[in-house]
């Protein structure tokens, strides 16, 4: 029997009715994930986020050398992203983590778990790469999320 992660009902408490998504952890036969969902779907509109690194406003890296400062700045420009599109992190569906070195993982976990609560975890990937587009920047992290049909995006 699958674990559904999350329910329509779980979302009462919210502004915005968030059961257009659907997390699994652990489908039939496939070990539970940890600090993830293997599976998350939704109905809607389908919004892609390019992949954000710890670039401030003003295009400055935040955070040279420190990974903790990175994932919380490029948590940040997710948040903004999203909110560009008229989405939050609740319908984050899909995370790809891009990080050059894969001991920077638990900074990134610490970010992400600061805006996207235990039970809304989305499906995710981690990749170890050689470089970044600069050589200060430790990760990029992109997502995919789907919005209800009828939500417009905020401007």
């Amino acid at each position: 029997m699958s674990d559904l992660t999350s329910r329509p009902d779980d979302h009462r408490d919210h502004p915005r009715d968030h059961h257009h998504v659907t997390r699994i952890s652990a489908p039939e036969g496939v070990h539970p994930g940890t600090g993830y969902s293997h599976v998350a779907w939704g109905t809607g509109r389908f919004v892609a986020i390019s992949g954000q690194c710890a670039f401030d406003e003003q295009g400055r890296v935040v955070g040279a050398g420190d990974a903790a400062a990175q994932a919380r700045q490029v948590f940040e420009n997710l948040r903004r992203c999203l909110a560009a599109a008229g989405a939050t992190f609740d319908d984050v569906v899909k995370l790809t983590y891009f990080v050059t070195d894969i001991a920077h993982l638990p900074a990134v976990r610490e970010a992400r778990d600061a805006v996207i609560p235990a039970d809304r975890l989305p499906a995710s990937s981690a990749v170890q790469v050689a470089a970044l587009a600069r050589p200060e920047l430790l990760l990029e992290v992109e997502a995919f999320a789907v919005l209800p049909s009828g939500s417009a995006a905020g401007h």
